[in-house]
Parts: C-alpha cells; structure tokens; sequence
C-alpha cells in the first residue's frame, strides 16, 4: 500500500497577512484553510492599542481558543466581563457571544485558534452589533514569503 501523499509544512510570518480591521483592531488570520490549506482550523493574531476593541460576535460552528500573550483585556463573555491578562488563556464556546476591550494602557497582543471550521467561511462569524469599519477588506491576503503567489484569487476568503 502507498503511503499518501504529504504537502510540504507552509511557514508564514504575520506580517505575510493584511490585517483585518473590520471588526475592530488589527486581526490577522495566519494559518487558514485559505493560506496554508488547514482542514480542521485556523490560527491568528490580535493586536489591540488601548481602548480598541473588537466587536462582538459569535461562532455557530467553532469554539475559539485564546491566549494573551503579552498586555492584558477584557474578554465579554455573554455579557460578563472576565479579565485575560498576559500569559492567560480562554476557551470560548460554540454559540458564546463574546467582545475583546484593551482596558489597559499597553499595547495587547493575542493568538486566536478556531475548530472545526464551519461548511462555508460566511457562516463563521454572526455579528450582534456592528462592525466598526464595514467597507475593510476582511480577507487574508499573503503579501510576501515564499507563499505569495501561491494562492490564485478566488481561494482567499
């Protein structure tokens, strides 16, 4: 019996990937099903200056992991606010409305994760309130690195 055929591992570096600003902050979606060719998942990031925020919203389909790497938020958590200092992390459920504040006075950085992915990427995100800059780009887009003629157009999402 063969052994399947593996794709090589795809490295990127978050500065690879436009910055998404549609729903506050600067979300970048590193590795995704629309970069690397996940299946299961996706990685990013989430820079938040203090006072930024990113909107609230929900997953029907995926849980999100989340971990504060270094300053510190507010995580809204179905209308509860729980603090998420640097070095701490949180598991958001599917269906938890949820909204991530810099309360504090340093720049936040973040790593986000999602499971399993929904069927289709509109039906990720269900927004309850609106979206702070409707008209930006929300699609991962490689801009440099060894990938970034590697994704035709209409594979991006």
């Amino acid at each position: 019996m063969a052994s399947p055929t593996i794709a090589p591992p795809k490295v990127l570096c978050i500065h690879d990937v436009a910055p998404n600003r549609r729903r506050g902050g600067d979300i970048r979606t590193l590795l995704s099903p629309a970069t690397v060719g996940s299946t299961s998942g996706f990685l990013g990031t989430l820079t938040l200056e203090p006072g930024e925020f990113v909107t609230e919203h929900w997953h029907p389909y995926s849980e999100e992991f989340l971990y504060c790497v270094r300053g510190g938020v507010t995580a809204r958590l179905d209308g509860q606010d729980h603090a998420l200092p640097a070095e701490h992390g949180v598991c958001v459920p599917i269906g938890m409305r949820h909204r991530i504040t810099n309360t504090g006075d340093e720049t936040a950085f973040l790593v986000f994760h999602l499971s399993p992915l929904a069927p289709r990427p509109d039906l990720g995100h269900v927004d309850t309130e609106a979206v702070l800059n409707p008209d930006a780009a929300h699609t991962p887009i490689i801009r440099s690195g060894p990938w970034a003629e590697s994704l035709p157009p209409g594979s991006r999402r």
